[in-house]
């Protein structure tokens, strides 16, 4: 019983299996023709635990011996009609096949036998093994003599896979069927071209040399997991179609932009052009047309293989005396980086939106075109790159939380139904348990399903399987049990029992867990203390401290097992941990001489993570890690199948032109590091495309191998690659965004170290008034006068603080004085200032009160406001007594609350004796300090104290390396920031006087400015001495003040502390995990980075002629070559995290990865690539160094992010109050139809143009005329012919005429109102703009005004696409979470340029004199404020940070000249300082990083936002503005009302989620409206019902009616109201019941007058009769249903 009472509740269909026979063929056939014939509406969905691929769910029982392999009849009631069948093997999945007669009938003994051996599990191995056998021979350039063979093998097996599958499946393409699959498709191509190519030479087609290679794809369909991901990345990709092409637009219209400013700019040259004084020869030279052209007359920086590019602007790059800046020679990098034409324009857009190797593209414009158009870098290298990635994760997270709420939705309906099964089956097995099942649980292996209740149903028993499988694993079998119990379990004697116990005691206590933390702690010192070079004491004392760790933790391993039994040892995951350690360290002693077992040093980093059994965040994050992964382990799979398919594809395409092409990227004619001609180089090559780091192996590429090969496949990898990691990380990032910070309620090691310190707290508090009392022996009357003296500095004045965070100050002060009750605002709260409304309440400082001197047992008497003697609250014991007074947590709060309250309302009361001249004194010192807090509070005061503040930040831009040559600037600002310090100590002073020094330095704010007041008087005293010079480095922090200044600025600081600081312990943890990392980097690579350079080219000795760094130094040549290191190495911790760092950011990377890969030994002249195999170091650091831990610290920033929402109630925290109440007004604006109506003219001329303007047709005239314009921009390239010119000169000026005409038609039909819509004004000055640039060049002359000026002005024009309104509705969605984020991304960006500006005037101090190498050039540099924010912009997008790095790294004479002369300034040398450099570019990715981060975070949630505003079942604003636009379509007049009859059409007509699809009308007469006379229906009737149909009937639903109609009546005080007399469902039963009775007395009247002629027409009547009637019971039915629904 209990079995049937399971599968009807979990079971869709309770017949259970049953064969598939003719009888159910017919059966089925016959269900088809009724459905046809009955026409019925199916709203049936395929059941998700039934499709194919998953298993049988075990609520359907046992499944038979009889029905494996066999034709069942279909358990889904989907497919009951579909003419299918399914057919299960032997682990229950489900096959489903069609049952039409394509190839042979269902019971056919051939398709039987087929589909027998299709369905067999050994069948899909059998498969799957020769697949990868097959990936394995793939990327080997040389197979072995067998190979051919093999290969053929394959070739038979794949064909005879698809002969079964045809025989099986059928052949046709509808589902189920052979060619109905997409991946049977595949595996058909696949196999058909190998056979052609076979039998025909076609190897020479690409095309068909990689066709083989999509063999490697076969294992997606062969594992299920793979597949689901795959249909979930498909439907992510339907979803990103409108960012997709939003992304090509604005590509293409910037690429357009750039060709319009940057063509053929980058082929400006510097050429040596002959001086006066030179050679005949020479002079000769010049008459050569190709003079030009040879490349050893342009000039080179020292190590750059390409010209030096100019520019003819002032501010583009200059040429050096003796040459002359033309346009000659080729493009730089192989000449494929140019805006020549529109292709290689979009490919460098492309780059710059990927930012991939930004820095190079920006310098080359800027030295060719001019730093003004680094704007053009900033929009698309950080704002459109930023919004894209927005647009990519946006809809990628939503997708996401898709799965994620199914799988949660999914969870909850089965969770019921699986637990009540549970409890029923837990209730049958204590009724059964008997001796005979005890026996038959032991015989029963650990995985075997539990069958041993006769008693329940097979089908019940099976629901249990899963349960019992997760407990049979803990189980062990009898045998191993009594093994363990006997040798594992040590009870040997009570002896024995007595020492267990004591070791038990000791090693369980928390003072052992503490001493082993402290080990572990200086264990990982001592690993982080490696370093080359090393002194020998220094390695004695680390071997030492070895030995003293690995016995230590020997020792607790020991005593462990001892105090717990091996056995119960050994159940602890952490102790298994911690014997393997132990045995690595033993095993690494007794093979320490033995060579080749130095690797076994490197494991000792485990050591580190021993930390995380005392670390409750670190085992938190790893069990979320863990469990992430399994459950994405699809994707992972999937994500490395990609890489392999895109590696062995690489190879094969690009393999022999690498080595056949060598020379033309090499000019020794070697392979470089980065290739494709073999496997590992070309896996290693896609990884790194899809690290980002593309366009150099793409320059290689496209030299060896052309560009209709590279640029698809580029393309593929990174695309579809960045498409699973994306949503990869985001699916982890949402793993661990539910992260929540461990409580203090732990158990085990953690909490006995709390214990422990505990004890430790309770001693020290035990000793040490102990300690005191014997020294001082402090005397009971001198405790009472320090009882007095505590009394006294308790009721001292209040402060601005207690003024601000005490709210019962103000009850108080309202019951005492009677004024008025005053309340603050969260503005007030926040920054600690009180409101203005309470300024009668002046805060004295301490010292200044003219009651401070009155007697204890005087304030002791006072009454007011409960300043009784029970505020101060005195202990009965002495101070030194060890009885401790229970005080409980009320009475500690009140002990730190009394005061306050004592402060806050003490009144004074005194005698006329107490107050004689110094109340007088006291009234006008409160009068004065009244007139400072009016003053500091005024808002005139403020402005100018913010203008100010502007003005000092300011003028720090302008102390450049050329300030003393600008004298008259230097004098005054040396006046001006003397103002500004006395302005500031003013400002300063007069706060001291109104709030007092207590409040003053409580506040932050408030401390910052003071901060800043030192930071002007230190550098006012380092000009005025030149000892104290170096404090004039200081005046950078001068800009901080601005901070406190703003409110937007206070806004975000507050919001990125309350995201970041919880995330502190996170952070711990992914440092913990580089700190691993660089460990294990000095392990490999300390003292292997050196090499001994060639002095005279600049390159590495090869290793033939120098092997070591003896032989280096033998060497005879200039004294100053040395046996030199890199710049970035692992020598030692330190230079291991910078290094990690530049890994981390993809900066500098490379060359550090090479240097690995070269490495040969200690002392040892590096060799081409002799260690490859290091290059897995960096894998594995960029997956568990990086990818991991960002994806932790996201999650966790993201769930600090929604708690601090949450609880400002839904609100953005990085907006003030202010912009949150513009929130919903911004929201209007965007709306689609907020554009103002413009009334139809009464003239009959201007009826026309208005009408003539206002089509459709017009429209789209306009705009194709728009993409017209834009396609002849794109057709252009440099250099193009006389004719082209002419061509594009007459069509630009056709549509410049073309939008004259449009605007004087506009202004004709439009008249004054032509101005009063932005778009028009846009048009209009597009037009004067176009007419201006047309006659300009021809008073100045096109050098001044080129002719591209005048396209890109239309090309403005084609923003129209994006008009809301106008353009595809994708757009304007995509676009509104970008507007609704935008006051909050506003906020965050001026912080970002506040930390640009405080960064690059410190850069300015500190770097304006450094050597101009490596990254910093006369482009980067830090010499003037532009110049330091251009390289701080670098640094914001993590590009190009690691060569001005290692231009500040020259420190060394052989680097730099510490002497150097600087023209026009008295400092001295071009050297760096590497400390400060390190310090100051670490701290600023960190803070950039963070604020990047955050506004991801805000742009990402404002998406997620949306989607679940639009899936939740709520109405917005804009809902309700929506209706009110289409209701005007529908009552013109105004009345509030329409007909009946249009109520359809109304429905139709709205927008989700109001709209309703036709047909409606049995739905809107199920609303049962209420109809006014002449059947006409309120807007707000409908609109309330509309409303209850979306949202329903839940609590909500009442207040937001109330809300509705309380909001209607005041936007419509003159309505007029009608008495409604009907209803829309009453109606529609009396139209009903009218046509039955009249089709009734129609009959009857037939049947009365025409007897004899009734026979014929009966027929036709009954039959009419027969439908009418069905018809009214059908809407009987329906009304009744709609009802009940409703009630």
């Amino acid at each position: 019983m209990v079995a049937s009472t399971n599968l009807e509740m979990a079971s869709p269909e309770p017949k259970g299996l049953v064969p598939f026979t003719r009888e159910s063929l017919e059966l089925m056939k016959q269900h088809i023709a009724k459905k046809h014939n009955e026409e019925q509406r199916e709203d049936l969905k395929p059941n998700t635990d039934l499709e194919v691929g998953k298993e049988l769910p075990f609520v359907y029982g046992n499944l038979p011996q009889g029905m494996v392999s066999e034709p069942l009849e279909d358990v889904d009631p989907y497919y009951k009609n579909k003419n299918t069948f399914i057919v299960l093997n032997k682990k229950r999945t489900i096959f489903r096949f069609s049952a039409t007669w394509c190839t042979f009938s269902p019971f056919s003994l051939t398709r039987r036998t087929t589909i027998k051996i299709l369905v067999h599990p050994f069948f899909r191995l059998f498969i799957l093994i020769s697949v990868l056998i097959d990936c394995i021979f793939m990327p080997m350039t040389e197979l072995p003599k067998w190979g051919p063979a093999l290969q053929n093998t394959l070739l038979g097996i794949y064909t005879f896979e698809i002969l079964i599958k045809l025989i099986a499946r059928g052949i046709w393409v509808e589902p189920f069927y052979f060619f109905g699959d997409p991946w049977n498709w595949l595996d058909f191509s696949v196999t058909l071209f190998e056979h052609v190519t076979r039998y025909l030479p076609l190897n020479f087609i690409p095309i068909f040399r990689i066709t083989r290679n999509l063999r490697i794809l076969k294992i997606i369909p062969l594992n299920q997991g793979l597949k689901s991901f795959v249909r979930i990345l498909t439907h992510c990709l339907k979803k990103l179609t409108g960012v997709i092409i939003l992304t090509l637009f604005f590509l293409s219209v910037f690429s357009l932009i750039g060709m319009g400013l940057f063509m053929g700019n980058l082929k400006h040259k510097c050429l040596r052009w002959p001086q006066e004084n030179e050679t005949v020869t020479l002079h000769n030279r010049t008459e050569n047309p190709y003079y030009i052209r040879e490349t050893e007359n342009f000039y080179y920086l020292e190590g750059e293989i390409y010209a030096l590019l100019c520019g003819n602007r002032t501010d583009a790059g200059q040429c050096p005396e003796g040459y002359v800046c033309v346009k000659a020679g080729t493009n730089p990098d192989y000449g494929f980086t140019n805006f020549d034409s529109f292709g290689w324009a979009l490919l460098a857009l492309f780059r710059l939106m990927t930012q991939d190797y930004p820095e190079a593209l920006y310098h080359q414009i800027l030295y060719a075109s001019g730093k003004v158009y680094m704007i053009f870098f900033v929009v698309i290298s950080f704002w459109f790159a930023f919004y894209i990635a927005s647009l990519f994760l946006g809809i990628l997270a939503m997708s996401c939380e898709e799965e994620k709420q199914k799988a949660a939705e999914k969870a909850e309906k089965t969770e019921p139904q699986f637990q009540q099964t549970l409890k029923e089956l837990q209730e049958g097995d204590k009724a059964a348990e008997t001796k005979t099942t005890q026996i038959e649980m032991k015989k029963r292996s650990p995985t075997s399903m539990i069958t041993s209740f006769n008693m329940l149903d097979d089908s019940t028993a099976t629901v249990r399987h899963e349960e019992e499988l997760k407990k049979s694993r803990k189980r062990r079998p009898l045998c191993l049990y009594r093994f363990a119990k006997t040798l594992l379990i040590w009870n040997c004697s009570p002896c024995w029992l007595k020492l267990k116990a004591f070791i038990h005691m000791i090693i369980m206590d928390p003072f052992t867990d503490l001493v082993l933390t402290i080990c572990i702690i200086l264990n990982v010192c001592f690993l982080a203390l490696e370093c080359y070079p090393m002194r020998e004491e220094t390695t004695s004392v680390l071997s030492i401290g070895n030995l003293i760790f690995i016995g230590i933790f020997t020792a607790e391993m020991i005593l462990k097992i001892i105090a717990m039994h091996p056995y119960g040892y050994f159940q602890v995951g952490w102790n298994i941990f911690d014997s393997l350690i132990v045995f690595h360290g033993l095993a690494e002693l007794y093979l320490a001489n033995v060579s080749g077992m130095a690797f076994l040093k490197i494991f000792r980093v485990l050591r580190i993570f021993k930390l995380g059994k005392y670390w409750p965040t670190f085992r938190i994050l790893m069990l979320i890690l863990s469990n992430s992964l399994v459950a994405l382990k699809g994707l992972v799979l999937l994500l490395f199948t990609f890489m392999f398919f895109s590696a062995v594809v690489g190879l094969k395409l690009f393999g022999r032109s690498y080595k056949e092409c060598v020379c033309n990227i090499d000019k020794d004619c070697q392979l470089p590091h980065w290739h494709m001609h073999d496997f590992f180089h070309s896996f290693l090559n896609v990884l790194r495309i899809l690290c980002g780091e593309w366009i150099e192996t793409l320059w290689d590429c496209l030299k060896v191998a052309g560009q209709f090969g590279c640029l698809p496949f580029y393309m593929m990898v990174i695309l579809i690659g960045n498409l699973l990691i994306i949503y990869l990380f985001l699916a982890l990032v949402s793993s661990f965004s539910s992260y929540k910070a461990p409580t203090t309620e732990e158990n085990g090691e953690e909490q006995n170290l709390q214990r422990a310190m505990a004890r430790i707290k309770k001693g020290i508090n035990y000793v040490f008034p102990k300690i005191s009392c014997k020294k001082q022996n402090i005397s009971k009357e001198t405790m009472d006068n320090v009882n007095n003296v505590y009394v006294r500095e308790n009721i001292s004045d209040p402060t601005l603080s207690d003024v601000s965070n005490t709210q019962d100050f103000f009850k108080d002060k309202e019951k005492s004085s009677g004024t008025e009750k005053n309340t603050m605002t969260e503005n007030e709260s926040q920054s600690l200032i009180p409101s203005p409304s309470v300024s009668e309440t002046v805060p004295i400082a301490s010292g200044e009160s003219d009651i401070e001197n009155l007697d204890n047992k005087e304030i002791q008497s006072k009454s007011g406001d409960g300043s009784s003697k029970e505020k101060v609250k005195q202990s009965s014991s002495s101070e030194c007594s060890t009885v401790d007074i229970a005080i409980s947590e009320e009475e500690t709060v009140c002990e730190h609350e009394k005061p306050k309250q004592l402060k806050n309302g003490y009144r004074r009361r005194s005698s006329p004796g107490q107050i004689s001249g110094e109340s007088k004194k006291g009234r006008i010192w409160q009068n004065i300090r009244k007139t400072c807090r009016k003053i500091v509070e005024n808002g005139c005061f403020k402005c100018f104290i913010g203008l100010v503040t502007l003005l000092s930040t300011g003028a720090l831009a302008f102390e450049d390396i050329y300030i003393d040559q600008r004298k008259t600037i230097k004098i005054l600002l040396e006046y001006a920031d003397m103002i500004f310090t006395y302005i500031f100590i003013l400002e300063m002073l007069l706060k001291w006087m109104a709030y007092g020094f207590k409040a003053y330095f409580t506040d932050s704010w408030y401390k910052l400015d003071f901060m800043v007041v030192i930071v002007f008087c230190l550098s006012l005293i380092g000009k005025s001495r030149e000892e104290f010079k170096p404090l004039i480095s200081v005046k950078f922090l001068r800009a901080l003040r601005v901070l406190s200044q703003f409110e937007r600025m206070k806004v975000v600081v507050r919001a990125l502390i309350k995201t970041t600081l919880p995330a502190l312990n996170v952070f711990l943890v992914c440092l913990m995990i580089w700190l691993a990392f660089s460990i294990i980097g000095v392990y490999l690579f300390a003292g292997t980075f050196y090499e001994c350079i060639d002095p005279t080219s600049g390159e590495r000795f090869p290793v033939s002629e120098v092997m070591n760094k003896s032989q280096c130094e033998s060497l005879v040549f200039n004294e100053s070559m040395q046996w030199e290191n890199a710049k970035l190495n692992f020598d030692n911790v330190g230079n291991g995290f910078l290094s990690l760092l530049q890994v981390a950011t993809f900066n500098g990377w490379i060359t550090i990865m090479n240097s690995a890969v070269d490495s040969t030994g200690v002392n040892k002249q590096p060799n081409f690539e002799d260690n490859i195999y290091m290059s897995c170091y960096f894998i594995s650091f960029i997956v568990i160094g990086l990818f991991l831990p960002l994806s932790m610290l996201i999650g966790v920033i993201i769930a600090n992010f929604n708690k601090h929402k949450i609880k400002q109630g839904g609100s953005n925290i990085f907006i003030t109050v202010k912009q949150k109440r513009q929130y919903h007004a911004l929201r209007g604006l965007l709306h689609e139809d907020s554009q103002k109506i413009i009334r139809r003219p009464r003239n009959k001329f201007q009826r026309f143009m208005f009408d003539l303007v206002t089509s459709q047709v017009f429209n789209v005239f306009i705009m194709v005329l728009i993409c017209f314009q834009a396609i002849t921009i794109m057709i252009q390239s440099d250099e193009q012919s006389s004719e082209m010119d002419t061509a594009l000169y007459w069509i630009t000026l056709f549509l410049v005429m073309v939008y004259t005409g449009e605007c004087v038609l506009k202004l004709i039909s439009f008249r004054c109102n032509y101005f009063t819509m932005g778009w028009n004004i846009f048009d209009f000055m597009v037009v004067i703009f176009s007419i201006t640039g047309l006659f300009l060049p021809l008073m100045v002359g096109y050098y001044l005004v080129p002719p591209s000026v005048v396209q890109l002005i239309l090309l403005s024009r084609i923003i129209h696409i994006l008009r809301p309104g106008k353009g595809p509705k994708v757009f304007r969605d995509l676009l509104l979470p970008l507007m609704l984020s935008f006051p909050a991304l506003l906020n965050i960006s001026l912080l970002i340029f506040l930390v640009m500006f405080v960064y690059a005037i410190f850069g300015m101090y500190n770097f304006a004199y450094v050597k101009k190498e490596f990254g910093i050039n006369d482009v980067a540099n830090f010499e003037t404020f532009g110049s330091s924010m251009l390289c701080l912009f670098q640094v914001t997008i993590f590009a190009g940070w690691d060569g001005m790095l290692n231009a500040i790294f020259n420190s060394k004479w052989s680097d730099c000249d510490p002497d150097k002369i600087n023209p026009g300034t008295q400092v001295r040398g071009d050297c760096g300082n590497p400390f400060v450099g390190i310090i100051y570019f670490v701290s600023y990715i960190f803070i950039s990083w963070m604020i990047i981060v955050n506004m991801y975070i805000i742009a990402v949630m404002e998406f997620l936002n949306i989607a679940s505003k639009k899936k939740a079942k709520t109405l917005s604003e804009d809902d309700f503005k929506k209706f009110f636009q289409v209701w005007k379509r529908f009552d013109p007049d105004r009345t509030q009302y329409i007909d009946s009859s249009k109520l359809s059409d109304l429905a139709a007509a709205l927008d989700p989620p109001l709209f309703m699809a036709k047909p409606n009308k049995g739905q809107l007469v199920a609303m049962d409206l209420p109809m006014a006379a002449g059947d006409r229906i309120h807007c707000l009737d409908i609109l309330l019902a509309l409303t209850k149909r979306v949202m329903g009937t839940d609590v909500r639903m009442e207040k937001v009616i109330s809300e509705m109609e309380s909001g209607f009546a005041l936007a419509n005080p003159f309505k007029i109201m009608y008495e409604p007399i009907t209803t829309t469902l009453k109606r529609k039963q009396e139209a009903v019941s009218a046509t039955i009775i009249q089709r009734a007395y129609k009959n009857y009247r037939l049947r009365r007058n025409d007897k004899n002629t009734s026979d014929i027409h009966m027929i036709d009547d009954d039959k009419e009769v027969q439908a009418t009637t069905e018809n009214a019971y059908f809407d009987k039915a329906e009304e009744k249903l709609t009802i009940q629904s409703q009630i």
